[in-house]
């Protein structure tokens, strides 16, 4: 059975004609699928960030925060350490809601019944944000104050 593949991925496949999706042909049974290229696996993975930023709104309440941390981190003068634990939980974050629209994506794939017996997937990968966001709460909360402190010495 033929498998349907983006239009993105034609440049590997380039006897195959052109339009908004192509049809790969099977492989043979026993035989090794051919390598994609790096470039070809970035440009997924580079679509995928733009789908995960662009189709959620949450993802730019969490670019605003994120911008306010760093913006915060400059002017109480953090140090190399702080900073790494800044911008590590801006990426846990960030990258827990990408997971969260994923799952929200396939979600809303779903026929009724199947959504009657998964939405607790939903719930489960919201509070996963909500627990990266706490923590990373404190952690902001912790470097600042210390940052704080030190500067009112």
């Amino acid at each position: 059975m033929p498998r349907i593949v983006p239009e993105s991925r034609m440049s590997f496949y380039p006897e195959m004609p052109a339009g908004p999706e192509i049809l790969e042909p099977e492989p043979p049974p026993g035989a090794a699928r051919p390598k994609r290229p790096l470039s070809a696996k970035l440009a997924d993975a580079l679509r995928g960030l733009k789908v995960g930023i662009r189709g959620h709104s949450s993802f730019f309440v969490h670019f605003f925060f994120s911008a306010l941390v760093l913006a915060a981190a400059v002017m109480l003068r953090c140090d190399l350490e702080q900073w790494c634990l800044l911008l590590l939980c801006i990426g846990l974050v960030l990258t827990s809601e990408l997971f969260n629209s994923a799952v929200e994506t396939l979600f809303r794939g779903l026929d009724e019944s199947t959504k009657e017996k998964c939405w607790r997937c939903l719930d489960i990968s919201a509070g996963a944000v909500l627990m990266a966001s706490v923590f990373a709460c404190v952690v902001g909360a912790a470097i600042f104050l210390k940052q704080l402190m030190a500067l009112l010495e």
